[in-house]
């Protein structure tokens, strides 16, 4: 059985403010730094096979600390790269919470076409497919999949079963660890949701 650990991103100096999106030339700050620094120290027991990180700065940079006490290296996987915005892009929240569009982003996502950009079911649909065939490459293996809040959640609630309607219901922090067991065979397992990164809490 494959086990896929999902990495959320440590916070930049705009996590929480603006939708960075894809935008490139944001980088962890220091306490990001000290985060992705902790989370890699968690995870330092853990047997990881591979390291796979979208290649946006923010996911790489952490991947860097993830891999280093395994002497890895991050592989770039495009398929978990951030949602395209389009348009909403490094905007902030603060801007787009009177929008009737961001009701539609919280409420029923599935509907969800970001102005130029991509669409909620598209982004679920191409994260999905890339961390299951991630996991058929590593079928008795642990990896790591360094990537994004609403990717992560839309993989998660596509393995729980549940809508993504629903997807924002889990929460996801930022350098936080879900944990899904994905056989060759059979149904997948949710492991965690937003943990530490410490096995010892893994049931």
């Amino acid at each position: 059985m494959g086990r896929v650990l999902l990495v959320r991103h440590a916070p930049t100096h705009e996590t929480g403010k603006k939708l960075t999106g894809r935008l490139p030339g944001v980088s962890l700050d220091e306490s990001g730094r000290e985060m992705a620094r902790r989370t890699a120290a968690n995870l330092g027991s853990v047997k990881l096979k591979a390291v796979y990180s979208s290649p946006i700065e923010r996911t790489w940079e952490t991947a860097l600390e993830i891999c280093a006490p395994h002497r890895l290296e991050p592989v770039r996987e495009d398929g978990v790269i951030e949602i395209d915005y389009g348009d909403w892009s490094g905007r902030t929240l603060k801007s787009l919470y009177p929008l009737k569009a961001w009701r539609t982003v919280q409420i029923t996502p599935s509907r969800m076409t970001f102005p130029a950009g991509e669409s909620l079911a598209a982004a679920q649909h191409r994260a999905v497919a890339a961390v299951d065939r991630l996991a058929a490459a590593h079928v008795k293996d642990t990896i790591a999949i360094v990537t994004h809040a609403d990717i992560i959640k839309s993989v998660a609630a596509h393995h729980l079963g549940s809508p993504l309607d629903m997807f924002q219901r889990i929460g996801v922090a930022p350098a936080s660890v879900t944990v899904i067991d994905i056989p060759k065979t059979g149904v997948p397992i949710v492991v965690a949701i937003n943990t530490s990164g410490d096995p010892t809490t893994w049931r």
